[in-house]
């Protein structure tokens, strides 16, 4: 994996300006990385495959249109077939399709009744077609719509949902890692975003 992904993603090299900057908090800078390590470069995939945790990557950031988008495609391309035979390559493409009805504004979704509810906003509620369900399979596509209502409907989060995703394979260690995942990439994207702005202006 990449030394310092944010660095590399941003584009920072070494000695310049906004490497400097970076340095200035070096444990939020290890940190970033050291969660990246965790979740990309795992010893241990029994419960989430490599080619799960990239083609949920890759679906998150795609999702809201972030520039690391690029980058966890090519992961996800680059991942050789899994138990499911599908390779990465095949993954990315069918993602691809499947974004131009998936991707929308966001977020909404319903609070509980109560003095909250008046900001209630209806949207999307994605699945995957069958389309994209043949390629990716079943368990697959439950975490993608999972990611998809983290992304967009994180209100409707609800014991419901977890049970969509147990009842199509996942256990309650891989549940956990699929949100991580998406808390962490929703993170990188920020910083990211903020990094290139910041870089622009030095």
């Amino acid at each position: 994996m990449t030394a310092d992904v944010i660095d590399h993603l941003v584009g920072v090299s070494e000695g310049d300006s906004l490497d400097a900057v970076r340095r200035q908090r070096p444990d939020a800078k290890a940190n970033a990385q050291a969660s990246f390590d965790a979740l990309f470069d795992s010893d241990d995939l029994t419960q989430v495959s490599q080619l799960e945790r990239r083609a949920v990557a890759y679906w998150a950031v795609a999702l809201t249109q972030s520039p690391t988008a690029g980058y966890y495609r090519e992961l996800l391309a680059a991942e050789p077939a899994g138990a499911s035979a599908v390779d990465g390559a095949a993954l990315a493409t069918a993602l691809d399709v499947a974004l131009e009805d998936a991707v929308t504004v966001g977020p909404y979704g319903d609070f509980p009744a109560g003095p909250l509810s008046v900001e209630n906003v209806d949207g999307l509620h994605w699945t995957p077609s069958d389309a994209l369900a043949s390629v990716a399979g079943g368990r697959l596509a439950a975490a993608l719509a999972h990611t998809h209502l983290l992304t967009y409907r994180p209100r409707d989060a609800s014991q419901d949902a977890l049970q969509a995703l147990l009842d199509a394979g996942w256990s309650t260690t891989g549940i956990v890692t699929l949100s991580q995942l998406v808390s962490f990439l929703a993170f990188q994207s920020r910083v990211v975003a903020g990094l290139t702005v910041l870089k622009g202006a030095l």
